[in-house]
């Protein structure tokens, strides 16, 4: 897996500004893409992150980088909750629900319209999405609640990903842009 992919598509996460990212990525042979997986959870375990693929189809994998710290504190949301369990989830312990989720993912043709709390969006709006409101801004994701808030986060997640890649394409590893969690 190029470290280069993973900066385009996972700085805001890498830099702890974000719950967590996913991307598809094509590879050879499912042997390669463990090891890529297995490289890169050695080289971001340490600052908090995990790599997982969440479905894999063919030669294609929905990668899912996230920080199980925020990643249990966003499922813990009173609002998340009710949204988990209306989709079927029976608690929301971060593993119980990334467990769900890859079922979900793997038995629908569709992404779970839950998909958006494992990513760290607001709860109104993965709800305002659920229940079809009118949009009222799109970015990373669909507002349907706070659009002047979303727009800086929009534009801090742009500036981020600017950065990262700038500093990734002057030498820095994937290693140095990761930022550790508070937890860790």
């Amino acid at each position: 897996m190029c470290d280069e992919t993973l900066v385009k598509h996972c700085s805001p996460t890498l830099a702890g500004l974000k719950t967590a990212n996913m991307f598809m990525y094509s590879f050879e042979d499912n042997s390669a893409l463990m090891c890529d997986v297995c490289r890169l959870n050695k080289l971001l375990n340490k600052k908090g992150l995990r790599v997982i693929p969440l479905k894999i189809h063919e030669n294609k994998a929905l990668i899912y980088i996230y920080r199980p710290d925020r990643l249990a504190s966003d499922l813990g949301n009173k609002k998340a909750e009710k949204v988990l369990r209306q989709c079927g989830y029976e608690c929301n312990t971060e593993s119980y629900c990334i467990g769900k989720l890859i079922s979900r993912l793997t038995s629908c043709d569709e992404f779970p319209h839950e998909i958006g709390l494992f990513l760290g969006y607001p709860p109104e709006d993965v709800c305002g999405f659920i229940e079809k409101k009118e949009c009222l801004l799109t970015g990373f994701w669909k507002v349907y609640d706070d659009p002047e808030k979303a727009e800086k986060k929009f534009a801090q997640f742009r500036k981020c990903t600017k950065v990262y890649y700038s500093c990734f394409c002057e030498g820095c590893p994937i290693e140095k842009l990761a930022v550790r969690s508070l937890n860790n």
